[in-house]
């Protein structure tokens, strides 16, 4: 897998993606977990085709910002580009917009796992 690949992903502000619903405030707004979770789903996508079969990819580090608010009813568009490989670790650089401008970007790692295993050893924890 080599740096450069790029996606896009779509979502409309709702209710359900709100930060009262959500919980991490009490404003009609587009919440800042749902534009983690979108920029997280907008990166592993990309990239999701790229890899051997039962593989796949877990966030492991993201640094972005907030920077702009989106009322309900607005199309929020995030952009990935994967920027560095690095072994199994991924770095996307993402940026998420509305339809009147930049709303969050920053940048994401993530690793690539394989998928038996790495439920397992999750699963694991459960047992004593």
């Amino acid at each position: 897998m080599e740096a450069g690949i790029k996606n896009v992903k779509e979502i409309m502000v709702s209710e359900a993606n709100s930060a009262k619903t959500m919980g991490s405030g009490t404003l009609d707004v587009f919440a800042t977990p749902a534009m983690i979770a979108l920029m997280e789903g907008c990166s592993f996508e990309s990239v999701a085709d790229q890899l051997e079969e039962g593989a796949g990819t877990v966030g492991i580090s993201l640094d972005v910002k907030h920077v702009a608010a989106t009322p309900l009813g607005m199309k929020v568009r995030c952009e990935s580009e994967l920027i560095k490989v690095d072994g199994r670790i991924l770095t996307f650089e993402v940026k998420a917009y509305d339809e009147k401008g930049l709303i969050g970007e920053g940048t994401h790692e993530r690793c690539i796992i394989y998928n038996e295993k790495f439920q397992n050893k999750a699963n694991a924890k459960l047992e004593k």
